[in-house]
């Protein structure tokens, strides 16, 4: 099977890339990368040591996928992957969706001409941020948790948001732009008869991320306290009391070899991938790890809001369980763990990953 993965080069391109060839010998896995982003010539020598093929490239200019094999499926690993991106200053509006909707289009074009399936690595920031922000909430173990007795959204429930949670506007520029190449996949893959799936993934972490506070932000969290940098809980309460969940993206293997391999129309093109529920962490928690394993640290207060950001967010994917028989495998003390390795082995990671941004 010749796959394309495009982003290789970031965190969850490179680790798919390596495990994937762990669990399958038989796999021809080429990648693309444009290696704009500080950081991503770290995993490029370790990839061709695997023998994989690598093309230096960028998924919005449509001729760099001449030359490449025909392919039988494309996991597209490529994005923007702030939800500040495009209003932070750092990167236009334009720059955001060339990369994320044009990058997608030109990917699926491929696709139609190969006859090859899409993996599209898809974002819990499709979900719509009012309803989120306007949660009832109440504070425990330094951690905001949802007055479930007052809710009553379709698509929450104690598990988390699933895939009928609203997906409508405001999403953030970010957010949808990821849903809108979701749904020109889905049509794409509808009108030319190409298998297509939507992963909609919960925060990824692990050791080897390109840190910074809007994306990799356990991973930023756990390398910057270690560093002694400055560090703040912003919005809300300023008392880091949000809340997300973290999944490791090498969990995600099996399932995505499972939907390569599916040939049927029995399963819904849609689904949440996370850690649910069981790794759901707040900053302020995240900071009792942080002293416990790397020594005392003082974090700044501030309670200044900013734009897109939400309390409480962790994502239910028991669809994908009931589906796929799909399950998290990586404990979130296990991925904390292996950041600080990472942190303690690179000592300067923050200052060769941080600035830019690119493949996740």
């Amino acid at each position: 099977m010749n796959i394309l993965i495009t982003g290789i080069c970031g965190f969850v391109g490179s680790t798919l890339a390596r495990r994937l060839l762990e669990m399958r010998a038989d796999l021809a896995i080429a990648g693309m990368d444009n290696l704009i982003r500080p950081g991503s010539e770290i995993h490029r020598e370790t990839l061709r040591s695997l023998g994989i093929r690598l093309v230096h490239g960028d998924i919005r200019s449509a001729s760099d996928f001449e030359g490449l094999p025909k392919l039988d499926y494309v996991i597209d690993a490529a994005a923007l992957p702030s939800v500040l991106a495009g209003v932070d200053g750092e990167t236009s509006s334009r720059q955001l969706m060339e990369h994320n909707l044009l990058g997608t289009i030109n990917i699926l074009e491929r696709c139609k001409r190969d006859s090859a399936g899409f993996i599209l690595f898809n974002t819990s920031r499709v979900y719509s941020i009012p309803p989120l922000t306007a949660l009832p909430l109440g504070v425990d173990a330094e951690a905001y948790v949802p007055d479930f007795g007052r809710i009553a959204i379709a698509g929450m429930s104690r598990q988390g948001l699933d895939e009928r949670f609203s997906t409508n506007p405001p999403l953030s520029l970010y957010g949808a732009s990821k849903l809108t190449s979701e749904i020109l996949a889905l049509e794409y893959g509808s009108s030319f008869g190409f298998p297509v799936w939507s992963n909609r993934c919960g925060v990824l972490a692990g050791g080897g991320q390109l840190g910074r506070p809007d994306q990799g932000v356990f991973s930023y969290w756990i390398h910057g306290w270690r560093e002694r940098r400055p560090l703040r809980y912003v919005g809300f309460d300023g008392q880091g009391h949000q809340v997300r969940d973290c999944l490791h993206p090498r969990d995600m293997a099996g399932l995505l070899l499972k939907q390569m391999d599916c040939t049927g129309n029995d399963k819904r093109r849609v689904q949440n991938l996370s850690g649910g529920m069981a790794s759901a962490t707040s900053l302020a928690q995240l900071s009792r790890w942080c002293e416990g394993r790397l020594g005392k640290h003082s974090v700044a207060g501030d309670a200044t809001s900013r734009p897109h950001d939400v309390p409480w967010l962790v994502l239910d994917s028991s669809l994908a369980t009931a589906q796929w028989g799909w399950k998290p495998q990586t404990p979130k003390e296990d991925i904390f763990e292996e950041i600080a390795r990472h942190a303690e082995a690179h000592p300067d990671w923050l200052s060769r990953s941080s600035p830019g941004s690119g493949a996740r």
